[in-house]
Parts: structure tokens; sequence; C-alpha cells
């Protein structure tokens, strides 16, 4: 631990708290923290500057420490061990949110999209490639045919004879049908390879303006405080935002995070509640929605308000704290929710998609008119 500067005195009371908590696991390791830095693939200063309180750390890397301090000293730590450092880090998160953090959040989630974009337009390719072939195929097999058939047809005596030096025109037949289903599969897989790339430029896209709306923020007021999204000229009033949680207290920690813009927020209990205040109001510039909820969860609460014609075209973003893997994020995706956000959540990443959001609602809005 001795190239590790000591905490900073300006440090709030739950930064300090965590980086207290990461510096005994890491004293643990009996390693230093550039060896440490390079044995998981990550930036040494980045990595000191979580040990020092002064970045908040994603949770990927406290379980990465967790699960190495195990391997060194051949004893997991205890679930309460672990709680007690999820809680620590959840405080520092709601409490320290920082842009430059939420800047690294959104662009590791651009990073993703873009990849899912490139993926889906090379496998697009290669689907085309082989569809364009089969039709090749299938062209010349009915070309064939068409000679075979009407050789029979000019010249009916020599019908036996040419039938015993010809192909198989039963082989020839089965060969083009199963061709036919060959292409059907393949073109139905190029379609769906080109909604996953239309879906995952879309991401791009709202990703790219939630960092451009955090990178404006700090240009225009420092990394203080981030200011209300603007309503544009000659509209009145801005829309509402949706929140869906079971738990009080995230309910309360949205509420002040949202506090800082315009929007009205609704904020209710579970997916039944959802679904009724949709009923009530048709202002609504996006839904922000737990995942993991009794009796309804967001899954299913998403599927009904994709039924309805009135609210499909409202997006959802799911909050989720089963992890922001490619298996999750792609499930929330197919069950109609256009972003996601991992908790413990970051504010500005909040912040940032929900006036990305507002300002596409408004922007809709006017061109109505």
């Amino acid at each position: 631990m001795a190239e590790l500067r000591p905490l900073a005195d300006d440090l709030n009371s739950d930064a300090r708290a965590l980086a207290r908590m990461l510096r005994e696991l890491f004293d643990g390791l009996d390693v230093s923290v550039r060896r440490y830095a390079a044995r998981r693939h990550r930036d040494a200063g980045t990595f000191s500057r979580y040990l020092n309180g002064t970045r908040v750390p994603p949770w990927e890397v406290v379980l990465d420490l967790f699960t190495d301090l195990a391997d060194h000293l051949g004893q997991a730590a205890t679930p309460a061990a672990i709680e007690l450092v999820r809680g620590l880090h959840q405080t520092a998160v709601r409490n320290g949110g920082s842009p430059q953090h939420a800047v690294e959040l959104i662009e590791q989630q651009l990073a993703d999209a873009d990849r899912v974009a490139r993926r889906t337009t090379a496998h697009g390719d290669v689907l085309g490639d082989a569809l364009l072939d089969r039709r090749h195929r299938i062209a010349d097999l009915e070309v064939r045919l068409s000679q075979l058939e009407a050789a029979w047809t000019a010249e009916r005596a020599r019908a036996d004879a040419m039938a015993e030096a010809a192909p198989d025109v039963d082989g020839l037949l089965r060969e083009r049908d199963a061709l036919r289903t060959e292409v059907r599969k393949l073109t139905g897989e190029l379609r769906e390879a080109r909604r996953l790339h239309e879906a995952a430029e879309e991401r791009c896209e709202l990703l790219e303006r939630q960092l451009e709306t955090i990178e404006a923020t700090q240009r225009a007021n420092g990394s203080h405080a981030l200011a209300p999204a603007a309503s544009p000229v000659g509209v009145r009033g801005m829309p509402k935002v949706l929140v869906v949680d079971d738990q009080a207290d995230n309910l309360l920690a949205m509420n002040a995070v949202l506090s800082t813009l315009d929007q009205e927020v609704v904020a209710v209990s579970s997916g039944r509640e959802a679904l009724k205040a949709l009923l009530d109001h048709d202002d609504f510039a996006v839904i922000i929605m737990d995942v993991q909820m009794p009796d309804m969860d967001g899954y299913e609460t998403a599927a009904h308000i994709k039924r309805r014609n009135r609210d499909r075209d409202v997006p959802i973003i799911f909050l989720t704290a089963m992890g922001a893997d490619a298996e999750h994020s792609a499930r929330g995706y197919a069950a109609g929710a256009v972003d996601y956000i991992g908790k413990p959540f970051d504010p500005w990443v909040l912040r940032a998609k929900v006036a990305v959001f507002t300002g596409i609602f408004l922007e809709r809005h006017v061109a109505s008119r």
C-alpha cells in the first residue's frame, strides 16, 4: 500500500468509507497497484483513484477484488462481507456520482451497441451472399428443367432415350425444393439480422446524444450539477416521467436525482399501478422501470404496455440489479425496452438518459403541431 496516497481531506463520508474498505481488500492481495492493474488489464492510474476514493469503481471491479482475494487466501468472502461492501458501494454511487463516471458508463454502453451493429452488419453480409448463391443455383436448376421439358415436348419419340441419358429429374426437383426451403430460412435470418442492426444503430444514436448531454452540461456548469433540460420555444409545460419500483427507498432516490430537471415525476410501486397511470396520463416522455418486482415483473409490465396502441411508443428504460451483460440487455430489448441502467445507478447517467428522451418527445410534439 506504500504507493497509494493518503485519503484526501475533502472526501465525503460515503466515498471515504468505501475507499477504506477497498484498501483493506486490496492490502490482502500483497501486490502492487501497477501489477494488479496489469493482471486485470486495467489502467493503473484509474485503479489507484478507486483506492484513493476520488472515483467510485464499477461494481464489477469490486467483485474482481473479492474473487482475487479468495483465490489468494484460499477462502471465499462471507455473504455478509459482500453485502456490507455492496451497501457502501451503492451509497457512494448514489451520493457521489460524477459527470466523468456517467460518461464512462454510457461510453461502455455505446461500445456494446456499436459492437452489435458491426457484428450484425457482417452477419447480414454473409447471409446476403448465401442467399444470392442459393437463388443463382435455383435459377440454374430452373433452366436445366426447362431445357429437359422443351426437349421432351419437341421430340416425343426420343423421350425414353433422352430420359436414360439425362440427369435424374426427380433428384433435380428435390434439390430445387431443398434450396427453396433454405432460401426461405436465409431470408428470415437476413431480415432478423437487419432488424438487430437497425436497433443497434438506434441505440448508438441514443447513447451518443446522452454523451453530448453530459459533455454540454460539463462545459456550461463545470462538474457540479446537471442543468435542467430546456423546453423548445412554443411548447408549454414539460412531459412527465413514470418511475416504477417496488422499493420506496429507490423511488425516493430517483425522485431526488430527477428533481433538477423540469419534468414532473410520477412514482408508482407496481406494474399494475404503472398501467393505471398510463391510462390517466398521455404525456409521459419515458418510463423508468425496475425489472424485479413481485406479482408482475418489469418484463411482463412492458409486454402489457406494448400491447396498447396508445402507449406502445413510450420508451421504456429498465433498471436491473442483474448486471448489464449481453444476455440481460438482450432480454430487456426483446421485452420492448429501448435502454437499460444497471443498479446501483449513477445519477448522471439517469439524468442524461431522461433528458435525451424528453428532448425526443418534445421534438415530435413540435413536429406534429
